[in-house]
């Protein structure tokens, strides 16, 4: 299953809407359990570096990331701000 991130910056809809026409398995979500479940992640924005940041921090998803990103190897794509936040 693919998790795509939600942090509030996301066009989240827009990639769910393109990864269900492929018929890929997904879910919205900041949840950490279904982040650490998740096969890849998808890391979508839209919006100023520092509110990305902010957002990131406020969730707890900055060290949820760096947790499943860098120590698990787990595979992410990161689209527009989200690219830049990785």
């Amino acid at each position: 299953m693919i998790c795509i991130i939600d942090y509030g910056l996301g066009n989240v809809i827009s990639v769910q809407n393109a990864l269900n026409k492929l018929k890929f398995k997904n879910i919205i979500s900041r949840d950490e359990n279904i982040i650490s479940d998740s096969n890849h992640i998808i890391l979508p924005g839209v919006g100023s570096f520092n509110k990305g940041i902010e957002n990131l921090k406020k969730f707890g998803l900055d060290k949820i990331l760096t947790n499943e990103v860098i120590k698990n190897k787990k595979k992410i794509l990161g689209i527009c701000l989200g690219f830049q936040l990785m």
